[in-house]
C-alpha cells in the first residue's frame, strides 16, 4: 500500500501514467492528475517537517496509505522520513529555487546518511501494519525497512549534483560503490565488482553487510548519476548538454562519448580546488553560447569539445 501512495507522488510530476488503472488499489484511484501549473507550488512541507513528505499535498490527492495516514511526516512515530521524495523532488527541480531542495538534502544528511550509504527510511517499522504492507514485514534495518537500499542512493547523488554539491555527490556515490568498499570487505561480505540490492542499515545487527548482489537496478542508476550528473554529459533531444559538477579535488577530465553516430572527445578543464560550472564551451575550436552542443549538420565521425569549469 505504501507503494500505491508513492505512485501518486511520482506520477504527479512526471505526467499521466500510461495506465492510470495501475494506480488503483481496492477500487480507489491512487493517481491524481497534476493540477494546472503543478510544480513547486504543488509540493509543500507539513508545518513540523523540514523535508519532503512521502505523499505530497496535491490538490485532490487521495489518502496516503490504506488507513488514511500520512507517510514520511514528522508526525509519524516510525517511517518519519523517506529517501525517495528527497532525491526525486530535487531531481525534478522541485524546491530548487526557494531553498526547500537544500533543506531536504540537509535532512537526508542529518537523518539518513551513514558511512555505508543513505538509509531508505527512518525510524524503521517495528511491527507489521496491514496499511503499509510488505515494507513493514522486514526486520528493522533490512530491505525497504531502513536498509541502505542501493537502487535509490544514486537519486541523492543526482540531487546533490543538481544543486552544485560536487563533493557530496561523489561521497554519496562512493559509500555504496563495491570497489570503494573493498577495504571493509570483512564487513561488506559481497563481491567487490557488482552492486548489491541492499546494505544492512544501522538498526540491523549486521550494519554494513551487503545482500542480494546482482539483483538491483543500482548499476544503471549509478552510471546515470556519474556520467550525466557528476561528469554532466547528458543526452538531450537537440544535442549533448555539458554541465559537470566535479568534486573540488579533481583536475582535468577527459571523456569519450558516443552519441547518435558521432564520437565526442570531451575535455573538462578544471583546476584542483576550484568549484563551479561551465563558463566557456568550445566545439571543434569554436566558442558556442550556453552549454548545449547542437547536433552536427551532417554526419561527423568525431567532434572535439573543451569545457572550462570555474
Amino acid at each position: 500500500m505504501a507503494n500505491a501512495a508513492f505512485c501518486s507522488a511520482t506520477d504527479a510530476f512526471s505526467g499521466s501514467p500510461e495506465n492510470p488503472s495501475a494506480c488503483q488499489v481496492d477500487g480507489r484511484n491512487w493517481y491524481s492528475p497534476p493540477a494546472p501549473e503543478a510544480g513547486l507550488a504543488a509540493v509543500g512541507f507539513p508545518p513540523l517537517s523540514a523535508w519532503i513528505t512521502q505523499a505530497w499535498k496535491l490538490p485532490g490527492a487521495p489518502l496516503y496509505d490504506a488507513a488514511g495516514a500520512a507517510l514520511g511526516s514528522s508526525g509519524c512515530r516510525e517511517g518519519r522520513i523517506y529517501i525517495e521524495p528527497q532525491g526525486m523532488c530535487v531531481m525534478a527541480g522541485i524546491g530548487v529555487d526557494d531553498g526547500r531542495a537544500e533543506a531536504a538534502l540537509v535532512a537526508v544528511r542529518d537523518r539518513l546518511a551513514t558511512p555505508h550509504g543513505i538509509l531508505l527510511l527512518q525510524p524503521p517499522y517495528t511491527r507489521y501494519s496491514p496499511a503499509l504492507g510488505e515494507i513493514s514485514s522486514y526486520p528493522p534495518g533490512y530491505k525497504e525497512n531502513g536498509s541502505v537500499f542501493c537502487h535509490v542512493n544514486p537519486w541523492v547523488t543526482i540531487a546533490e549534483a543538481r544543486l552544485g554539491h560536487g563533493d557530496a555527490a561523489l561521497e554519496c556515490y562512493l559509500r555504496t560503490c563495491p570497489s570503494a568498499r573493498e577495504d571493509i570487505s570483512e564487513v561488506h561480505r559481497c563481491e567487490p565488482y557488482v552492486h548489491a540490492q541492499m546494505i544492512a542499515g544501522r538498526d540491523s545487527p549486521r550494519e554494513g553487510e551487503a545482500k542480494n548482489s546482482w539483483l538491483t537496478g543500482s548499476a544503471a542508476w549509478n552510471y546515470v548519476a556519474v556520467t550525466q550528473w557528476i561528469l554532466g554529459i547528458r543526452p538531450e533531444h537537440d544535442g549533448l548538454h555539458i554541465d559537470p559538477c566535479l568534486p573540488t579535488a579533481w583536475g582535468d577530465v577527459e571523456v569519450a562519448r558516443r552519441f547518435r553516430g558521432t564520437t565526442y572527445r570531451i575535455t573538462l578543464r578544471k583546476r584542483p580546488g576550484v568549484t563551479g560550472r561551465v563558463v566557456r564551451l568550445l566545439v571543434d575550436g569554436r566558442a558556442i553560447e550556453g552549454s548545449l552542443i547542437p547536433l552536427p549538420g551532417a554526419a561527423a565521425g568525431e567532434v572535439r569539445v573543451e569545457a572550462t569549469v570555474e
